[in-house]
């Protein structure tokens, strides 16, 4: 294969998870499944949070915009996949990677930013009760969404730029469902130290900094847990807190788990198959974590005329 220019790149292939003809009906009815849950789910949560008055506080605020943020998440690469199922082809045009590539890295940073934000809702609700309302005021958890947007965008934008630097050979084919960074810079025809550079820099950055930070409440949370006397306080504390740190565990460990899957048996395919974990089942299975733990929200959603229709079938069953 011959180098080219960037400029010279009119598509790519996206290999998937396998070219087995007799295996694609499944990946398609489980994806398209997968995907449906997620996005259902989440505008459930969405439209369970503005109807109920008694729901527009902070954390709920924050929840509303991470189900939106996992919403574009799961959209940005499983529709495209589904349709390249569909119909047989593996191809997906230069423009649409780099676009996939940008909003993918944006959305990824949005997730981490914002259960870092509500990780701080958990701190100041649990070790600041009585000044709760007077921290967490509208206007502060307006500019924590929108720095946490603009951060987004700049690295998601700089991470592209780096991208756009890059020659590739003529027939590129990545062995991912995606088009992942990673795997972007490792099939690029040119000098890649730069790209690398950032793109370890930003992770290390952007990744390192907030988990800091959501380790740092937390900490402080479990101090202030432990000095409640009453094992029912400590209960109801703990209970606030439980949602959020299984989404955070979720999240993290699986995104962990990736990165060091990848680096230890060097399989591109091995990696496509574990990326699933945090790009698809994650946003998945955070509308069931925090609907099925949180009284208040369930009680949301059985407001709705369909859910309470559903309710009394199940009372007259």
């Amino acid at each position: 294969m011959e180098p080219g220019n960037n400029t010279g790149i009119s598509e790519f292939l996206l290999l998937g998870f396998s070219e087995e003809p007799e295996l694609q009906p499944l990946l398609f009815g489980l994806f398209l499944s997968m995907y449906l849950i997620t996005v259902l789910g989440n505008l459930l949560l969405i439209l369970g949070f503005s109807s109920d008055s008694h729901l527009h506080t902070p954390m709920y605020f924050f929840l509303t915009n991470l189900s939106f943020v996992d919403i574009c998440f799961i959209s940005t690469t499983v529709p495209k996949m589904l349709w390249n199922i569909q119909a047989q082809s593996k191809v997906i045009t230069y423009s649409g990677c780099i676009m996939q590539m940008y909003f993918f890295i944006l959305f990824t940073g949005l997730d981490i930013f914002l259960l870092t934000v509500m990780a701080y809702d958990r701190f100041v609700a649990i070790c600041h009760p009585l000044h709760y309302t007077v921290i967490m005021k509208p206007w502060l958890c307006g500019l924590l969404v929108l720095l946490s947007w603009i951060m987004s965008i700049l690295h998601s934008l700089l991470e592209t730029i780096m991208v756009l630097q890059l020659s590739f050979c003529r027939k590129v084919e990545i062995p991912h469902f995606f088009c992942e960074l990673n795997q972007m810079i490792q099939l690029a025809c040119s000098d890649t130290f730069l790209s690398n550079m950032v793109m370890y820099f930003a992770a290390m950055l952007l990744g390192g900094a907030p988990l800091a930070g959501i380790l740092y409440s937390y900490s402080k949370i479990v101090s202030s847990i432990l000095g409640i006397s009453s094992a029912q306080g400590k209960y109801k504390a703990f209970s606030t807190c439980t949602s959020h740190l299984s989404v955070v565990s979720l999240f993290y460990c699986t995104s962990l788990g990736v990165y060091l899957s990848s680096a230890a048996t060097q399989s591109s395919h091995s990696s496509a198959v574990a990326s699933v974990m945090y790009t698809v089942v994650t946003p998945m299975l955070n509308p069931f974590i925090y609907s099925l733990r949180n009284k208040d929200i369930k009680e949301a959603l059985m407001r709705f005329p369909g859910m309470a229709v559903l309710k009394g079938s199940r009372v007259l069953g």
